[in-house]
């Protein structure tokens, strides 16, 4: 889906955080903070934080002597009731240092919640009592990205009379326009205390343009022609946001989200990233250094040439349960470590659905072709934070469950596969430098009773170069093997051989996923930075593909992933971000033994031109 890795940074570099938690009275520290030195005070855990309730001894009192000086008058001697005062959104605008303007999203702003609203003046909105504040975002993401990857020849004809091979030509070209409109109403004193409750409602139209070199590609009609245009509106998110109670007097809190509203179970976006319709009780403890999460999300389709939500379909049978909990500082000053457990409830065995351009999506065109019911429990831990001079990042998850049909052997099979990713950087003044690792599990028996591979429900990862790489940014159709297949997903990283993320279902019999990879980020200035990644990818195993292909051998090696990027941000902020990123992909045997081409050897390529443009 293209509009859910738009804010990101290509790098990948650039921490993610636990699910958003309301503001503190008393934050903690960005960065972690050395041990404990002669220079600490003895009641404080941490140099530069203050044990709660602790306060240090007050210094002397200063003197001062000012023969002649007047006194000034008591606070009484001011009449309030002929002086006005403003209140303390106001106070800056009446003093005169700003002059507010609506078009203006860099100062004070009433559309973007700067100050509270006059209900006195809305006397059609039925809201009641102060401090009800307005927010208004717009976005613009603008994509033009050609690229090229093995496509097949269609079977019934092909685009260019005279012409056979298994593969025909690779480039193709999509030009992409997002445009999301958001607004929410929060009532609350939401600059010192979580808010009491907030509307939210977000928009998102796309209207998209592809160009392929070959037939049935776009269309499941041979008919239909090369070239596409689409357009679809989604709803991205619709929630109710409301504050239950403070658990404490430093604004710990408890509150309960419902609607369709967005949600990432880890730091990085492995498991599960996606904007889906659930309920979900959060809240903190302990000064917001303990967190949680207990929620329930019901899929939606998704519309097949956008990836936006599709509200007027009937959302799948296919649930989401999600229990984690956050706790900072945890196993080491500047780490934050986060345990997770994730049901996957799917049971859409007995429905066929077909995309939008007429290729089945449910079943999957693979094995035996029938349906698919399964469970499947995700036990994580996962770890963002600091150590010493080092930044990190790691997930480890393990997959346990029961498929209720293995498409090899037409029999149930039990799920039992495993993962693990880690990425550390080094900062040096503006250079940092990024080395990354990642492993899934594949299943090298597919014809045994167990299932080994490991697949995701909804990945989106912010991992190796995120979609400026060349294998988590394309999608390679698994020709020979299935139909309406493709081996990886895209702004995916796992070889799970499902039709797509947004509308197959997860697939445990699959080849697996080895990365390594090194990165660097420049920042040349506040509002430049260029990074370049590379990583060499592999089958965790090949067994899976020598089945599906009748093959007796395929060599692992994938190749290797070369990109590189430049992001500019002339007003050194987020509201305009320019990106334009370049990767090659160098095939490496089992690449070549599976797409095999009239120039064996040849690189594939992936160019993204990306502009967002946030208000």
């Amino acid at each position: 889906m293209l509009f859910l890795g738009l804010i990101t940074a290509a790098s990948g570099a650039e921490q993610s955080a636990p699910p958003e938690p309301k503001p503190q009275l008393q934050a903690p520290p960005a960065a972690p903070q050395a041990a404990p030195t002669a220079d600490v005070e003895p009641n404080e855990t941490l140099e530069g934080r203050k044990r709660p309730g602790f306060e240090k001894p007050l210094p002397e009192p200063i003197t001062q002597n000012n023969p002649g000086a007047v006194r000034a008058p008591r606070p009484e001697a001011f009449p309030t009731d002929q002086i006005p005062l403003p209140d303390r959104w106001r106070l800056i605008e009446s003093l005169g240092v700003v002059k507010e303007r609506w078009l203006d999203p860099y100062h004070q702003n009433t559309l973007k919640g700067d100050r509270p609203i006059d209900v006195k003046k809305l006397p059609w909105l039925p809201l009641h009592g102060d401090d009800w504040f307005f927010t208004l975002s717009a976005v613009s993401d603008s994509v033009i990205e050609p690229r090229s990857f093995p496509i097949p020849v269609g079977v019934q004809t092909t685009e260019r009379p005279g012409s056979s091979d298994v593969f025909g030509g690779d480039t193709s070209q999509v030009y992409s326009q997002t445009f999301i409109i958001g607004a929410s109403l929060v009532k609350g004193s939401t600059a010192f205390k979580p808010p009491e409750i907030e509307y939210r409602i977000a928009l998102a139209f796309n209207l998209n343009h592809v160009s392929v070199p070959e037939r049935r590609v776009l269309y499941v009609q041979p008919s239909k022609g090369t070239v596409r245009t689409d357009a679809f509106v989604g709803v991205q998110e619709l929630f109710v946001d409301y504050h239950l109670r403070n658990t404490s007097d430093r604004y710990d809190f408890e509150s309960i989200r419902v609607g369709i509203q967005p949600f990432q179970s880890d730091f990085r976006g492995f498991l599960f990233n996606d904007q889906q319709l659930g309920i979900r009780f959060f809240g903190n403890r302990d000064d917001n250094r303990f967190q949680f999460n207990l929620a329930a999300f019901w899929r939606l389709e998704k519309d097949t040439n956008s990836g936006l939500n599709s509200v007027l379909k009937r959302p799948r049978d296919d649930f989401v349960f999600v229990a984690n909990v956050y706790r900072q500082d945890f196993l080491f000053p500047g780490l934050t470590s986060q345990i997770t457990a994730v049901y996957n409830l799917n049971r859409e065995g007995g429905r066929i659905e077909v995309d939008t351009n007429g290729f089945p999506v449910r079943p999957a065109l693979i094995g035996d072709l029938r349906g698919r019911d399964y469970d499947v429990v995700y036990l994580g831990y996962n770890v963002d934070g600091r150590l010493g001079r080092l930044n990190l990042t790691a997930s480890i998850y393990g997959a346990l469950g029961q498929d209720r049909n293995n498409f090899f052997t037409s029999k149930p099979a039990q799920i039992r596969g495993y993962f693990g990713a880690a990425e550390l950087s080094y900062d040096r003044n503006w250079i940092r430098i990024r080395a990354s690792g990642l492993y899934a599990s594949g299943d090298n028996k597919p014809f045994d009773n167990v299932e080994t591979g490991f697949d995701a429900i909804f990945e989106n990862p912010i991992f190796a170069g995120a979609d400026t790489s060349y294998w988590i940014r394309q999608t390679i159709p698994f020709a020979g093997g299935g139909r309406a297949i493709a081996l990886n997903g895209r702004n995916g990283i796992l070889n799970s051989l499902r039709t797509s993320k947004e509308q197959g279902q997860s697939n445990f019999n699959n080849p697996g996923t080895a990365l390594l990879g090194v990165g660097i980020d420049f920042d040349l200035k506040p509002t430049l930075r260029v990074s370049v990644n590379a990583n060499h990818l592999w089958f965790a195993t090949t067994e899976t593909l020598q089945a599906l292909r009748v093959e007796g051998s395929i060599p692992k090696s994938i190749g290797y992933d070369l990109s590189s990027a430049i992001i500019w941000r002339p007003k050194a902020t987020q509201n305009i971000v320019g990106r334009l990123s370049g990767a090659v992909l160098v095939p490496g045997a089992g690449f070549r033994d599976l797409f095999a081409n009239n120039n064996r050897n040849r690189l594939y390529y992936s160019i993204l031109a990306n502009l967002i443009v946030s208000y």
